[in-house]
């Protein structure tokens, strides 16, 4: 789990906005951007080139 205070302080790298992180994924989600930014090792990869795309 990723502490309290990262997570209000990360944003979406693409359009700046609020990411929620997703258990079952393990990964940031974006739903503006409908990206999903890895987290290995217990840290996030906030890369808009390591993102995989949600499907609709």
């Amino acid at each position: 789990m990723l502490d309290k205070q990262l997570m209000e302080i990360l944003a979406c790298p693409k359009c700046k906005g609020e990411v929620e992180y997703n258990q079952s994924k393990d990964a940031l989600v974006c739903d503006s951007c409908k990206l999903a930014y890895p987290v290995r090792d217990d840290i996030p990869v906030m890369l808009i080139d390591e993102a995989e795309t949600l499907e609709a």
